[in-house]
């Protein structure tokens, strides 16, 4: 039975004590991984949709690659088109929200859990959790980590390595430890990259063409 008095503080972001919240959630996501991550997931589907169903909003088009781990799985909203290469952690303690059109690299860390700094506070076992939230459109590279209470906006990468601490606004590269903005998203590279794209696509018709083609 959940004790709603450590339940609610863990949700407010206060100090609480993670094992009388009273849950089942910890279990039930830890069991479904397994499965998961022992699969042969390229050609069985069938763990990865017994995952999905611990989570609390789970798209038909989500891609997770395993190995994965979660903590509890319910507090974690994914976004249409998600995507995440193998070794996501996400310690759910709090609410972790994923926009749509998310990809993650190899090895992305994202902690809502956090310990006091005061060493006997700490030993008392309690802790706090805080949400994070991720915009649309975000493409966060490989063995980034994002610390409890952070939100990334809409339109945004994050370099590989990056440990983000502090929010991060729309319509930017960010990297570093800790992450900080390194300049804006243009219209440059928004030309820059739709040129290439149309490079590609001619270069698509053109080999239908030719596949066409009695020589």
């Amino acid at each position: 039975m959940i004790n709603k008095m450590e339940w609610n503080r863990m949700m407010e972001g206060k100090l609480y004590n993670p094992y009388k919240v009273g849950d089942n959630s910890f279990e039930n996501v830890h069991a479904a991984q397994k499965k998961f991550n022992e699969s042969e997931y390229w050609n069985d589907k069938s763990a990865f949709e017994e995952l999905k169903k611990c989570f609390k909003v789970a798209p038909v088009d989500m891609v997770l690659t395993p190995p994965v781990y979660f903590d509890h799985g319910d507090r974690i909203s994914f976004g249409k088109h998600f995507y995440a290469n193998t070794g996501l952690t996400i310690l759910d303690e709090n609410y972790v929200t994923f926009g749509a059109n998310v990809f993650l690299a190899r090895h992305v860390s994202i902690y809502t859990a956090g310990h006091p700094i005061d060493k006997y506070v700490r030993n008392l076992e309690l802790e706090y959790a805080k949400a994070v939230t991720i915009g649309d459109n975000v493409w966060i590279g490989g063995n980034v980590v994002i610390n409890p209470g952070v939100t990334i906006g809409s339109d945004v990468v994050i370099a590989s390595g990056s440990v983000v601490v502090k929010d991060i606004p729309s319509h930017v590269v960010a990297g570093g430890n800790p992450c900080h903005v390194i300049r804006q998203i243009t219209d440059k590279d928004k030309n820059n990259w739709r040129t290439q794209l149309k490079e590609y696509e001619d270069i698509g018709n053109y080999a239908v063409y030719l596949s066409s083609q009695t020589f």
